[in-house]
């Protein structure tokens, strides 16, 4: 939302890219030490960037916080961070290579100076990578703390954050981009694709993946949705026809995976990010342990003993996830207590109440769900820290790994309990549509009601203060709006909205086949989805730092485990349906052998398919690999000059 120039002390012009927020009682001798920090040379361990101080707001109190500094830098300094951080750019001859300092001129959106060439989204990582390599030298403490220790090596931002001296560092949003952004994505109501690129190029690769598997999964749900429309309305209790629909599930939730890794690979090809070097990763804020050597960077760091921390995992960790399951389980006998209740109430005396009175257990146990999910999730978070893991990638492996096995157990357990110890398929249907509807209701609730209705609680005490000074159609002051957005609820990333596709491809793959219409809700919830998703990105969150995804992660392999399991379970439901049991009258055995000789026949199909099907295209393998070997023959030409030039030094 910031077009305008900061005019810097250095009589340098800069234009504010990223805020940093430190404590309001923040000592000057490290406000001073960490500007100088950021303003120094690389050469001398600085991160040579442009940083001034934000100044009061339109009716200041005291109660502001003072220390709210903004950050840019020159357009020399961005285009050489490009290169540090290993930025992809289109070629002139339209591959997309590596970009390098010296060679910018052919790079085919290069022109002039380079003012456009970089985008804002793109200018803020490069910030943000500048800063958090930003090392501590031979100071032994932040200064005016001498409890918050320093080693050389020891990231400066990673410390100040973990100590509570840092509060936040965020990038700021760019009014006119995100207008016309907000326009083609959600302002208007169509029939179109989402503006996947648009959405790059504001938000980053990681944010416009997201979208991207959000859209193609609700495509790919449509032929279901239509197949599943005529099963529902004529065929509602006639459960033999439902083979075929069962049948129609195996291959498609093995068929869509394996398509959605190709349009991945494209979109990632396309935004430079396929073949782009992971960065090395530093040790997370929480980090901690025992101050020792790294053989691998070469710096001091902590060291904490890997045995101890699969101690806390096995020892601890797992027995609270095997004593939540447990507590699952209890809960659901409950329910199925309540139902069977409900149940008699009606079978006595089959009024119109009564039948809305047999709903009310599932709704009830839908939202204890969601509830034990939600109190789970922030056990899950605590006990993930509190094992004390190095990496962010390590943290988010093992979190998503305890949220998705008990989401799962909680979500899916009644309706296996359902389906195949009770074998009644007519409450499967309704347990089914129970617990997806009203999911979808609180999580819309949750997701698009809730924090709108918040964050324009906390804008009220800010915008109260300027709106006698600014019309309708002006933008606020350059201080109010850099305030405006720091009190703007931070964005978490895509942990919960990719966990809840997840948890929806399992209601569609695993039993839709008794319930045709669960395609038809998923479609319409994830239309909605796309909006309200939208909505929130443009107008309640802070705007998120740019994730240079290249995939969905280790969402694809849940997803993957999902369809293995959607396999077993629907050749499962084909084997109770009375159609194929009518062709084994009187051997279950044999029935059972039948079933699971089928499914091991599917699931090796499913693998075969997986390895029949690149998950890269083509045309973009040779263009891949056609990038590699002109990189080799430069290495070689090179390698061949220096030595000319070392031969005609010597003669």
């Amino acid at each position: 939302m910031l077009r305008g120039l900061a005019e810097g002390t250095s009589g340098c012009t800069f234009r504010p890219l990223v805020v940093v927020e430190l404590a309001s009682n923040t000592k000057e001798e490290v406000i001073a030490w960490l500007l100088s920090r950021i303003r120094a040379q690389q050469q001398n361990g600085g991160a040579e960037l442009l940083v001034e101080q934000l100044g009061p707001g339109v009716g200041a109190q005291e109660k502001e916080n003072p220390n709210v500094f903004l950050v840019g830098a020159s357009r020399q300094r961005l285009l050489s961070g490009a290169e540090d951080v290993g930025l992809f750019k289109e070629y002139s001859d339209g591959s997309m290579r590596g970009f390098t300092y010296t060679n910018k001129h052919n790079f085919k959106d290069f022109q002039g100076d380079g003012d456009d060439f970089l985008s804002m989204a793109e200018c803020q990582y490069i910030i943000k990578h500048a800063l958090d390599t930003l090392r501590a030298k031979d100071e032994v403490h932040v200064p005016g703390y001498s409890q918050v220790k320093l080693y050389p090596g020891k990231s400066i931002i990673r410390r100040l954050l973990s100590k509570g001296i840092l509060i936040q560092i965020f990038p700021l949003h760019e009014k006119e981009e995100l207008k016309r952004l907000s326009f083609s994505w959600y302002k208007k109501i169509k029939f179109s694709l989402q503006p996947l690129d648009d959405i790059r190029h504001y938000y980053g690769e990681g944010q416009a993946l997201y979208f991207g598997f959000l859209e193609y999964f609700t495509f790919a749900l449509v032929p279901m949705a239509l197949i599943g429309v005529p099963y529902y309305l004529f065929d509602w209790e006639d459960y033999d026809k439902y083979v075929v629909f069962a049948v129609f599930n195996l291959i498609w939730c093995t068929l869509i995976l394996e398509l959605w890794k190709r349009c991945s690979a494209s979109l990632a090809y396309r935004w430079g990010t396929l073949s782009r070097k992971k960065a090395f990763e530093e040790p997370r804020p929480g980090f901690h342990g025992i101050l020792g050597f790294n053989p691998v960077t070469g710096r001091e760091e902590p060291l904490y003993p890997n045995a101890k921390r699969q101690l806390r995992i096995y020892l601890v960790s797992l027995p609270f996830v095997l004593l939540c399951l447990y507590l699952s389980l209890y809960i659901m006998m409950i329910y199925f207590q309540m139902e069977g209740w409900a149940l008699s109430l009606y079978d006595a005396e089959p009024t119109f109440w009564t039948a809305v009175l047999s709903f009310i257990p599932s709704i009830i146990y839908a939202v204890v769900i969601e509830i034990m999910n939600l109190i789970y999730r922030y056990a899950a978070e605590f006990l993930t820290e509190w094992e004390n893991h190095r990496l962010e990638s390590s943290y988010q492996n093992h979190l998503v790994l305890k949220v998705l096995v008990f989401n799962f157990f909680n979500c899916f357990a009644s309706l296996f309990y359902i389906a195949f110890v009770m074998q009644d398929m007519v409450l499967l249907r309704q347990s089914l549509a129970t617990l997806l509807i009203t999911s979808q209701i609180i999580n819309q609730f949750m997701e698009a009601f809730l924090p709108y209705w918040l964050q324009r609680r906390r804008n009220k005490k800010i915008i109260h203060k300027v709106q006698r000074r600014i019309l309708e159609d002006k933008e606020l002051p350059l201080e109010e709006q850099v305030r405006l957005e720091a009190y703007m609820s931070t964005y978490l990333g895509t942990f919960d909205d990719y966990l809840e596709l997840f948890l929806l491809f399992g209601y569609v793959s695993l039993f839709s086949c008794v319930y045709p219409l669960a395609a038809v809700l998923v479609v319409l919830n994830n239309i909605t989805e796309v909006y309200s998703d939208a909505f929130k990105m443009c107008r309640v969150f802070k705007r998120p730092f740019a994730d240079p995804a290249a995939n969905i992660g280790v969402w694809q392999l849940a997803f993957e485990a999902m369809s293995v399991i959607a396999v077993v379970t629907n050749c499962a439901l084909i084997g109770l349906s009375p159609q194929v049991k009518a062709y084994f009258p009187d051997s279950e055995t044999q029935l059972m052998l039948w079933t699971v000789a089928i499914e091991h026949g599917l699931l090796a199909f499913k693998f075969i398919l997986t390895f029949l099907i690149p998950d890269v295209p083509k045309h973009i393998q040779v263009k891949l690999a056609r990038m590699e070997f002109e990189s080799l023959e430069a290495l070689k030409k090179k390698k061949m000059l220096e030595a000319l030039e070392h031969s005609k030094s010597i003669q």
